[in-house]
């Protein structure tokens, strides 16, 4: 970025400069060819057998499946997409059928209450989330638009919509993936990342970046493990290609567990240490074995550990797959990687009572409340206006009160100016093309730029506007692009309003459930470290633990991890959007980035210590005082965060 507008960054308030964040990346050309395939072909069809309306419908489905196409595996795009598609059809029938049969009054207690359920079980996760966007987005269309057919056909053909987009992401290969395994592009991609981070961690170690390359690292893993751990049939791996990628991820975790290690001691390492995770990174890729590795000078536990992980990565991809190993005698390395490979990747199970529990917790009640005033303000203040396109305007206050799409105030900027933008196009398009022909093309054209849009919320407001005006006109309705921007900015309007409102109970709920979350799971991280896996006391007060634990308890160690930095790396995600909020409302969850901030060194610090005492079975003065520091300065942080759980219980923990 040049200097003037680095500065000019650096100057804005935080609030201001998130509304210009925009991701960045190679352009998505197999999620571009599914979004020019999806829509629009499914209007033509419906113009060409003259149900218009159907048609319409089936491309609002496979609309809002673009929106949820991420990058990613097949196996992990069905429950994204389909979920979403699931509600979204639910949310069709309970809006039509409650729209023909209810006035406004009790139109608008029901599509409240439907808020308020929807908001609460967004907090259970991102696909949930998506599910209760599309349900109220979809409640909201199907009782204000205008179209003759029954609430269950409305329905059938919206998920018809969905169901074509997933059809699209299962059957079109990535460019480049036919090289390999066809079935597992998005896997290959996902592991060959995990080893890129690992390397570019090693090149850093030592100097001001190695914080961030953590960060990445872990973010690399997280993507692997769900591209890897996505639904299935059956609980293990069924195919030679499949069994090899689980294989080479489970190989990654200890070297990323050394790589962590080595960065936190801090001294920076030769060039070549890089190399060997490299090297790995390829040959996920190519399908080619990883050939001679090499190898880390054998100095201190990191690069001790370094290198044995880099000794049955080799063995790994050399032989293809998790079998006995033969010339390491059972070393923990190598059983802990293949039980891991074997047994599972450590997802979170999806419990009902953990479900509940993020239902009915602090978050899932505080959003629940703000989509449900949000909601239905929107929907009471549209029904008094009598517009014809009066669902619009509750359609658009859920998308404003999204919290996964950024702060409340850069969601309200980026919707105003990509709506204004959008509609703007629309009526100039719609002044000159042939209906509907053009009409019918501007959709597919709106579909295929989905993908890029998606890197900036106002980019992507835009070319929905476009999109939707378009269908609203093929379904027969007039040109509305003035309507557009109207209630656009009065759901703007309401949702500032709502947002700012006072509420009861301490604010910033979803930030303080995710980082207690990850409290616990940092906790159970660092007992189970210090007690050497079975239980057994020891660790800081002792400075000892039993150290090289066997397979099982390296599996179970590396599964503990990475729940640890899975869920901080949620929990930070949430703080970065809460600070960027306005002043009233950042203000609520001052001291969680410091709490956050606390509990990565201490994660960090707990991997050191487990790789040194797989080493030598002590830790060093250094560790134990590090330990101590960072457990009496998290006590403190929380303190003045406003935490009003203390820590879990134990006597690693106080």
């Amino acid at each position: 970025m040049p200097r003037p507008f680095r500065t000019l960054r650096t100057a804005l308030p935080l609030w201001l400069t998130h509304a210009l964040r925009a991701q960045r990346g190679p352009v998505p050309w197999n999620a571009v060819l599914r979004g020019m395939l999806a829509a629009g072909p499914l209007l033509v069809v419906a113009v060409v057998v003259g149900r218009e309306p159907l048609g319409v419908m089936a491309a609002l489905g496979a609309m809002f499946a673009g929106i949820n196409d991420r990058p990613g595996s097949r196996r992990t795009a069905v429950p994204r997409i389909g979920v979403p598609g699931l509600a979204g059809a639910a949310g069709t029938a309970i809006g039509t059928y409650a729209g023909q049969g209810l006035g406004a009054a009790p139109l608008t207690l029901t599509l409240t209450a439907l808020g308020l359920l929807a908001g609460a079980v967004s907090a259970v996760g991102p696909v949930a989330s998506g599910a209760g966007t599309q349900l109220l987005v979809a409640a909201a269309i199907g009782a204000g638009m205008p179209l003759p057919e029954p609430g269950w056909q409305r329905a059938l053909f919206f998920l018809a919509g969905t169901g074509w987009l997933i059809v699209l992401r299962l059957a079109l290969p990535t460019p480049g993936a036919l090289a390999n395994d066809f079935r597992f592009d998005g896997e290959r991609a996902g592991v060959a990342g995990v080893y890129d981070a690992i390397a570019d961690l090693l090149a850093v170690v030592g100097g001001e970046q190695a914080g961030g390359r953590r960060a990445a690292l872990t973010a690399a893993l997280d993507h692997a493990q769900d591209a890897l751990a996505g639904p299935r049939l059956r609980r293990y791996a069924t195919s030679a290609a499949e069994r090899r990628l689980r294989a080479q991820y489970a190989a990654a975790l200890p070297l990323a567990e050394a790589a962590t290690a080595l960065a936190w001691a801090g001294e920076a390492l030769p060039a070549r240490t890089a190399q060997g995770p490299r090297r790995l990174a390829v040959a996920v890729r190519t399908g080619e074995p990883c050939g001679p590795l090499p190898a880390p000078a054998r100095t201190v536990p990191g690069l001790r550990a370094l290198d044995d992980a880099l000794l049955h990565a080799a063995e790994t991809f050399d032989r293809g797959g998790p079998r006995p190993r033969q010339a390491s005698g059972g070393h923990p390395v190598g059983l802990g990687a293949e039980r891991t490979a074997h047994k599972g990747l450590h997802l979170r199970p999806l419990r009902a009572g953990a479900v509940l529990r993020a239902v009915t917790g602090t978050g899932g009640r505080e959003y629940g409340l703000r989509v449900a005033l949000s909601y239905g303000a929107a929907v009471a203040v549209a029904q008094a206006l009598h517009h014809v396109h009066w669902y619009w305007l509750p359609a658009t206050a859920v998308f404003l009160v999204k919290p996964d799409l950024g702060p409340l105030v850069s969601r309200v900027l980026n919707r105003a100016a990509g709506t204004v933008l959008g509609a703007l196009v629309f009526a100039g398009f719609a002044a000159v093309l042939p209906r509907p022909e053009g009409l019918v093309a501007l959709v597919a054209i709106s579909g295929a730029l989905i993908p890029v849009a998606t890197r900036h919320f106002a980019a992507q407001t835009a070319v929905v506007t476009v999109l939707v005006l378009a269908l609203v006109m093929v379904g027969g309705e007039p040109e509305a692009s003035w309507g557009r921007i109207g209630e656009t900015l009065l759901a703007c309007a309401i949702v500032l309003v709502v947002g700012h409102l006072p509420a009861p109970g301490q604010r910033g709920g979803n930030v303080r459930a995710r980082l207690t979350a990850a409290t616990d799971a940092a906790h159970a991280y660092l007992t189970h470290v210090l007690s050497g896996g079975d239980g057994v006391d020891g660790g800081i007060d002792g400075g000892t633990g039993t150290g090289g634990g066997g397979g099982d308890d390296r599996a179970t160690r590396w599964a503990l991890r990475r729940e640890a930095y899975r869920t901080l790396a949620e929990a930070r995600a949430a703080i970065d959007r809460s600070a960027a909020e306005l002043p009233t409302l950042a203000r609520h969850t001052a001291g969680t980035d410091e709490v956050a901030a606390t509990l990565e060194r201490l994660v960090d610090t707990t991997t050191a210590c487990a790789v040194h005492l797989d080493d030598t079975g002590r830790l060093t003065p250094r560790h134990t005082e590090r330990l101590a520091i960072l457990l009496d300065e998290l006590v403190d942080r929380r303190e003045y965060a406003g935490f009003a759980t203390p820590l879990p219980a134990g006597r690693h923990s106080a």
